[in-house]
């Protein structure tokens, strides 16, 4: 035996509010003693995987578990250009609190993934900023905005590599462990809130959004839904059971369908050593305040698979 240790990568998939179990999977890893040489992220995967490459995954994680449903209304900026949200309070508030750093003078290598919003090109973010790249990979198409980079708009990475192990493996790791969020994600039924419209009088505010919907004004609509934000989104994350599902749930599922058959051929073709599926469908896209459930996924998930994780380093 000659000795040498083989380079460990971690491809952290995207997911939304599923991603933080990236967090205990990372933790796992730690506990074990398994260094890690490469981090991959793609969407929610880049957010967690660029903390940690920074050394500041520790201070996301003090967040998240303070993290309640009414602070992630005020990270929500209405927009109605290229996406329902801006993305610029909740960028802002990471730029707050986590340092940016220059993602090629990071300690390890890291890389985000990206999709050319243009001609649908992979697009691997490996330097400049790192929250410059933690926001163009989690750009989700009719959800966030796209972001320009160098002449180009950019959007969520997941439409292209939803669990990037292809690149953890150009940027030099020869065993890899990758995390795929969206495995169970067909198997569960999306659930909508009990519509809350911006008014006093409910009937009225109904009647006035039917009229709206006759008369096909789309953007009145979207006005009338999200003229008081605090009111409009407590809604989501109150839901109620057995309704249909809201127009934040369609868009979502519509792109996770898609990811999940994306990662299946990819795999097929480019399987990573370990693959760890967190079983967290119940966690709908904007729930960031479930992290301790989805860490705890993350690291048990870790946990039943620390046979097969512990052989790569041998």
């Amino acid at each position: 035996m000659s000795g040498h240790r083989p380079r460990i990568g971690l491809a952290l998939g995207g997911g939304a509010a599923r991603g933080w179990a990236h967090i205990g999977v990372i933790q796992y890893l730690k506990d074990e003693g398994i260094d890690v040489d490469v981090i991959c992220g793609t969407s929610i995967g880049a957010i967690v995987g660029g903390a940690e490459a920074a050394g500041q995954l520790d201070t996301l994680r003090e967040w998240l578990e303070q993290l309640t449903w009414q602070d992630i209304i005020r990270y929500l900026d209405v927009t109605f250009t290229g996406g329902l949200l801006q993305g610029t309070k909740l960028m802002d508030f990471f730029r707050d609190r986590l340092r940016d750093a220059e993602i090629d003078r990071l300690d390890r290598p890291f890389a985000a993934v990206a999709t050319e919003l243009a001609n649908g090109q992979e697009v691997w973010l490996k330097s400049g900023s790192l929250m410059d790249a933690m926001r163009a990979s989690i750009a989700l198409p009719g959800l966030f905005t796209p972001v320009e980079r160098e002449g180009r708009w950019l959007v969520d990475g997941g439409l292209v590599n939803p669990v990037p192990v292809s690149l953890c493996r150009a940027l030099g790791a020869e065993r890899i462990i990758a995390v795929d969020l969206n495995s169970d994600i067909l198997s569960r039924r999306t659930y909508h809130p009990p519509e809350v419209l911006p008014t006093e009088d409910d009937e009225s505010a109904q009647k006035a959004w039917a009229q709206l919907f006759k008369q096909g004004d789309w953007q009145g609509m979207f006005q009338t839904l999200f003229h008081k934000p605090m009111e409009q989104w407590k809604g989501y994350f109150q839901q109620a059971e057995n309704a249909p599902p809201s127009l934040v749930d369609v868009l979502a599922q519509s792109v996770y369908i898609m990811q999940v058959r994306i990662t299946r051929a990819r795999m097929a073709g480019d399987p990573p050593d370990v693959l760890l599926t967190p079983r967290l469908s119940q966690i709908r896209l904007l729930e960031f305040h479930r992290a301790t459930e989805a860490i705890e996924e993350g690291y048990d998930v870790a946990k039943r698979a620390g046979d097969q994780i512990k052989r790569l380093v041998e």
